[in-house]
């Protein structure tokens, strides 16, 4: 596995955390729409930082905070933005969802989370792992009562969840007063089926715009569409 990502304006160690960069976080950070006058940035769940390196890449934005409750995934996270040409506008917490929503008051234009969702328990025989890939660790009840606090009145908030919790996660995020603006769902190749949902939510009420995306025509050999997606990040894109 590669430790340090080199990515076209930044690069990412990985050695110690327990999620490496993958698809999904690379395929969120991109796709996400950015509200107008955007200030402020929230990513839950930080891991090696890759979601709000991309969003300090896109964005103006002065405030990008991000939370991180592994103690080894969060001091990689600090050196990663430590390292990188925007770290005057980015700062970490090492701290749970749930102690960092009582705590600050701040209010968020933009909240990103690439969570962990896989609600079966699945065990690897890496602690650290697990908890990264397990719902268990941030429940999505929890992560959208949480949001719903934080999220600036015309903020955005933007996940990736896998296909099959889609309809659950959006009858959840309901009860919160967020509701869906945009869902892209994503294949891997013209012939497999749909794994993941991006979706993008607001307390705005509004139509939906469902689009899908695929990411290969075959083995490596990219969709012009995940290209135009991705190419800004990505070096050989």
């Amino acid at each position: 596995m590669k430790q340090k990502f080199k990515f076209k304006k930044f690069s990412v160690e990985q050695h110690n955390c327990a999620m490496k960069i993958g698809t999904d976080g690379v395929l969120l950070g991109a796709w996400t729409t950015l509200p107008e006058n955007i200030n402020s940035i929230l990513d839950v769940g930080s891991g090696t930082g890759l979601l709000a390196l991309m969003l300090a890449q896109r964005t103006q934005a002065e405030i990008i905070d991000a939370i991180e409750i592994d103690e080894a995934a969060f001091e990689q996270c600090v050196q990663n933005f430590e390292t990188s040409e925007w770290a005057d506008r980015l700062f970490c917490y090492h701290a749970g969802f749930d102690e960092f929503v009582d705590e600050i008051e701040d209010k968020y234009d933009l909240i990103i989370c690439n969570p962990p969702f896989f609600s079966e328990d699945v065990s690897s025989g890496n602690v650290s792992r697990d908890t990264a890939r397990q719902n268990a660790s941030l429940p999505f009840k929890g992560l959208l009562e949480g949001i719903s606090k934080l999220l600036a009145k015309g903020g955005k908030f933007s996940v990736i969840t896998t296909y099959k919790e889609e309809s659950n996660f959006i009858e959840m995020a309901s009860k919160n007063k967020l509701f869906p603006n945009r869902i892209c769902r994503v294949r891997g190749n013209p012939s497999s089926k749909i794994k993941r949902s991006l979706m993008q939510f607001s307390f705005n009420e509004i139509q939906t715009e469902i689009n899908e995306l695929t990411i290969e025509k075959e083995r490596h050999v990219y969709t012009k569409e995940y290209i135009a997606l991705t190419k800004d990040f990505y070096l050989k894109m």
